[in-house]
Order: structure tokens, then sequence, then C-alpha cells
């Protein structure tokens, strides 16, 4: 009943002083202060949830016209953009690694080669939860690697005091299910947020194979410093060694169907310039994404079925869909009014700061500012902001808004910060206070290896 209250009251308070401000701002800056008032609506939905984030994201459909600060063209471009339909082809890519347990093929696999020393189990786990989170959304991801670590330290003989190694193993989950998504374009929702807004704003594009010569270098970087951080928390409990019996399975028909179609898609984003060069065939990454979707539906399975029939797409997670969206209108209503560029000037005392400043302030920001908000909401809203006050202040677009898109992709704190953080949390094994230690001290280390990395890669 509180909670209902709560949401209730915020949604007249949001509405109260958005209508406020509509009425109240000056004539001759209307435009301005109706971008204000919707943007800043959105923007304060996003961060206390009185509205499903999805929901919010289509109050520019609702609102932009009447208000006179987005047109239809502006709403097709946004809420039609080729990213969507890249991430929807990801989507059905990765709901058939899953439909056929393509996905606990490749965990196990991984499990049963590192060993059964809980060390070596923890390593295990980071990786695969990682290798998947490139490919398949993180929470589904952290759906699937929970119950696997549940078996595993339930089978644990129970000893005086509490293991840290239950503890780490299921704050590994939640951590790499996020680290591993920053990889790849289609691993995490801010990721292609961020490609959109730059190609939409700026004209700068940034193809699939670009983003993972940016990606995994720093994803594997944090997995490193992620299992090097609970190893040596571990201490002696390391080397103690687990039976587990993890039933190895063979390969079905459909399982390699579907793993082929999948290497084809990968293949197709990662070898782009090659094909483009020697076959003359140009095309964007959403191509590729689309096809691999469109064979799942016409390749048959090994149960007189295709591999994906259409009402498999009901388990589709549709509303990031439409975040994009709003996230894209969001950007392009504050650009085309004035917004950004006004907002942009308060950075401009950090001019002088120089890089590496300069990207410890925004990246702190994200990683923080993603603790408490959604991560793609964020990146709508901040990195239009952020490449404005580049190109005012001649700092390269791409070296200071990738680094940020990176950071919303870390929240290690809380477990309202990212849908991982929340599975695991679920379990009733991990105290939230443990998650805010540990998280933060992985938090500092995200934001200065980030920092670090965008002021020497680019």
């Amino acid at each position: 009943m509180e909670k209902l209250f709560w949401k209730q009251t915020t949604l007249f308070a949001g509405f109260a002083a958005f209508f406020a401000l509509i009425i109240l701002a000056p004539k001759e800056d209307a435009l301005f202060w109706n971008s204000i008032a919707l943007g800043g609506l959105m923007v304060f939905f996003w961060l206390f949830e009185a509205l499903p984030i999805y929901v919010t994201a289509l109050l520019p459909f609702i609102f932009g016209i009447p208000l006179g600060v987005i047109d239809k063209a502006g709403l097709a471009s946004s809420y039609g953009n080729t990213t969507i339909y890249l991430f929807l082809g990801g989507f059905i890519l990765a709901l058939a690694l899953e439909k056929h347990d393509v996905h606990k093929q490749i965990a196990k696999r991984i499990i049963l080669i590192v060993g059964n020393s809980k060390s070596r189990l923890l390593l295990g786990f980071i990786l695969s939860t990682s290798l998947l989170s490139m490919w398949i959304s993180n929470t589904a991801t952290a759906l699937m690697m929970l119950p696997m670590a549940l078996a595993i330290t339930s089978s644990m003989p129970k000893k005086k005091g509490k293991s840290k190694f239950t503890l780490f193993l299921l704050l590994s989950i939640a951590y790499s299910a996020s680290v591993g998504g920053m990889a790849t374009i289609v691993g995490s929702p801010p990721n292609g947020s961020m490609q959109s807004i730059l190609a939409q704003n700026y004209d700068i594009h940034i193809t699939f194979a670009q983003w993972m010569k940016i990606g995994i270098p720093l994803s594997f970087a944090l997995q490193f410093i992620l299992f090097g951080f609970f190893y040596f928390l571990l201490g002696a409990e390391r080397k103690e060694k687990i039976d587990i019996d993890i039933e190895k399975k063979k390969w079905t028909i459909s399982q390699l169907k579907v793993l082929f179609i999948f290497l084809l898609v990968v293949l197709m984003w990662t070898f782009k310039s090659v094909i483009v060069y020697y076959l003359n065939i140009d095309f964007e990454d959403f191509g590729p994404a689309l096809l691999g979707a469109m064979l799942l539906f016409v390749t048959p399975s090994d149960k007189s079925k295709m591999l994906l029939e259409w009402k498999d797409t009901r388990n589709l997670p549709w509303g990031i869909l439409v975040l994009f969206g709003g996230g894209l209108a969001l950007a392009k209503m504050f650009e085309s009014n004035g917004v950004i560029t006004e907002v942009s000037t308060m950075f401009m005392s950090f001019k002088t700061a120089g890089i590496v400043l300069i990207l410890l302030v925004v990246v702190s920001i994200a990683t923080f500012g993603t603790e408490l908000m959604s991560n793609t909401a964020l990146v709508a809203v901040f990195i239009p902001i952020i490449g404005e006050f580049a190109l005012q202040s001649d700092y390269s677009i791409v070296q200071l808004c990738v680094p940020v898109t990176l950071a919303a992709s870390c929240a290690f704190m809380l477990p309202v910060g990212t849908p991982p953080n929340a599975i695991v949390f679920s379990s009733g094994e991990v105290k939230i206070s443990d998650m805010a230690k540990y998280g933060f001290l992985l938090n500092v280390a995200a934001i200065l290896l980030i920092v670090l990395f965008g002021s020497f890669y680019f």
C-alpha cells in the first residue's frame, strides 16, 4: 500500500511540475522550456520508476508533437532506428540459444574444463557468464547461471562460519553478467543507444567490429580484476575442492544448427570489411542480425518444427526496443531545441582540465549514476550532453562518449542498479551491505581502468 501511495505521489508531483513549467515558461523560448519540461519528466520518472521505464519512453509520442518539440519524422527516425533492429535480431538469436540450451552446453563445458577447486570454479563462472553475456541479455545470463551456482554451493559440506566462496560465486555472476555485456554492441543496451545517438546527432558511425576492438580488451581486463579481487579475498579457501557432478550431454542436431547460424552472424559482423572488399556486398550491422533471425524461422529442428516459431517471440524483451526509441527521441528533442548546447556549457569550466580529469569526472558520474537509474536511460540523457561538450571544446566525441557508455554498465553496488544484481540478491545468500561494500571497491577499480583505457587507447 505504501509503495502504491509513493508511486501515485511521484506521478502527481512529476506531472504537476511538468504542466507548471509549460504554463509559466517564457513564450519567446517556449520550445526550449517545453523540451526541458518533457525531458525532465522522463528523467524524473526513469529515476524514481513512478511508471515502468518502458512506458516512460513513450511520453514523446504523447506530448512531443503537441508541444512542438519533435515532429513526425523525428519520432519515426527515433523509434524506427536501425540499431533497434540490430538488437531485435540479436534478441531473436539469443532466444534460440536459450530455447535449445546452447548456452548451457557452453557454460557447462567451461566449468568442466577449469576444474573443481573453489578458485577455478570461480574463474569458470566468471568466464562463462561473461562470454554468454556478450550475446545474451545480462538478465537471461544471470537467471541461467544462478541455479547452477546454487546447486554447487548447496552440495558443499557444512562448515563453521559462512563460506566466503558462496558470496563471491554469486556476486561474480551478477558482476560478470554486466562486464561481459560491455564487449559487444548487442551485449548491453547502452552500447547500442550510444551508437545510435552518435550516428543521429554527429554522423559518427561505430561498426560492430570497431566496438569489439574497444569492448573486448576492457571487458577481459575487468574480468581479470574481478577474479583477482575475489581470489585474493578467498584466502586459504581458494585451494579447497568441491565434488561436482555436472552432466555433460552430447550436442543435438538443433543445437548445432543454432550454433552455426549464430557463428555465421558473428563472423559477418567481425569480418564485414573483408566481405565488403572482396565480395563487393555492402551491409549495415543490423543486416546479419535480421538474416540470422530469419534463418532460425526457416531452418528445421530435430523435432519436426522450425528452430524458432513466432510464438517464441513473446519472450523477447520488447520493452528494451521501446526504451531505445524513447532515448533517441529525447536526444533529438534536446538537440534540436538548444537544450544540449545550453547544458553542455556547464562543463566548459573543465575545458582546460585535461582529458584524464574530464574522463574521471564524467565516468564517475556515469558509474554511480547508473546505480540509481536505468543505464540505457542514463546514456540517453548524458551522451548528447557529453557529445556537445566535446564538440565545443575540441575533444574527441568518441573518446569521451565510449568510456561514459562503458561505465554505465558498471553498477556493482545495489540490487536496484541492474537486473543481475537483483537476481543474485533474490537468492537470499547476499546481503545489501556485502554487495555495497565489494561493489563500491569494484566501481572504483572500473572507473580507474576505464579512465586509463579512455586516455591512452584512442
